[in-house]
């Protein structure tokens, strides 16, 4: 895990997740990428005025929207300095890097799912914050990033991590998406003192045999693993995992699942709990 993709919004919300990128890269020395995209001013205001405000409105709609931009760039830059600064980060922009942890400041123009997206395909993590009363990146980025970028989304919680956490909650189901989630977190697993594998009883008849199979091949990796099946609680199986995750103050590791439409999928069981702010690290893939 040598590269990491932290997108930069301008908000309060940024320095939290630029802590949690930090934790994660610094075990494996990897360098973060913190990309801000500035809103499209020309694009936006057409799109606002399209119900036939007239050039002159749209004019005046640009204006304000580029000194906005330009203001939340502004804090954007300063918010990434600051932080390489108090962190002793060294700047550079192409391997090799120093042999410590490195950042370099990414910019574009345009929407920001797409750049997140576009920029994520190339990087090994990518550390994307929630949503906090509007602020920070769009419930669209993550949607992207999950869905388009290919690569694992790392969730902070609202408090930034100090460290990997040493305990690993795998939230398993025998599907290729839990599978390739598996993959994606074997570096941070192989940092773990302790690997739980938990699956929730969410059927009549339900197999572990799946999470068995899991089992067996992790500890072909010499990792330290044990399983558990939860009965669901009246709150729902998202929330019985993410608090038995909470028990272990644990990194959960899952799946992205999927109905036929997007937003459903994403709004819909254990991601919208992860999206509305779970207390505890989740790294999701799809």
């Amino acid at each position: 895990m040598k590269t990491i993709l932290v997108p930069v919004t301008g908000s309060d919300t940024d320095s939290a997740v630029f802590a949690s990128a930090l934790a994660v890269a610094r075990p494996f020395a990897a360098h973060l990428d913190f990309l801000h995209v500035r809103v499209d001013a020309a694009a936006m205001a057409v799109a606002m005025a399209s119900d036939g405000g007239g050039a002159r409105m749209v004019g005046s709609l640009v204006a304000r929207i580029e000194e906005d931009a330009a203001a939340r760039e502004e804090k954007a830059k300063q918010l990434f300095d600051s932080f390489c600064a108090r962190e002793q980060l060294a700047l550079s922009d192409a391997p090799p890097g120093p042999a410590g942890p490195s950042a370099q400041w990414l910019w574009q123009t345009g929407e920001e799912p797409y750049w997140v997206a576009e920029y994520g395909r190339a990087a090994d993590l990518l550390v994307i914050g929630h949503p906090i009363e509007g602020e920070g990146v769009s419930l669209d980025t993550i949607e992207r990033a999950l869905v388009d970028s290919g690569r694992p989304v790392l969730i902070p919680p609202a408090v930034p991590l100090t460290a990997v956490p040493e305990a690993i909650v795998i939230a398993w189901k025998a599907t290729p998406e839990a599978a390739r989630a598996v993959t994606a977190a074997m570096p941070l697993l192989s940092l773990a003192k302790q690997i739980q594998i938990l699956t929730v009883a969410e059927e009549e008849g339900t197999s572990d045999e799946g999470a068995d199979r899991l089992t067996t091949a992790l500890r072909w990796h010499g990792f330290q693993v044990s399983a558990r099946r939860l009965q669901p609680e009246a709150r729902g199986a998202a929330d019985t995992l993410l608090a038995a995750a909470g028990e272990h103050a644990a990194l959960v590791v899952m799946g992205g699942y999927g109905h036929s439409r997007l937003r459903e999928w994403m709004f819909g069981g254990f991601t919208q709990r992860v999206l509305q702010g779970a207390d505890v690290p989740v790294l999701m893939m799809h």
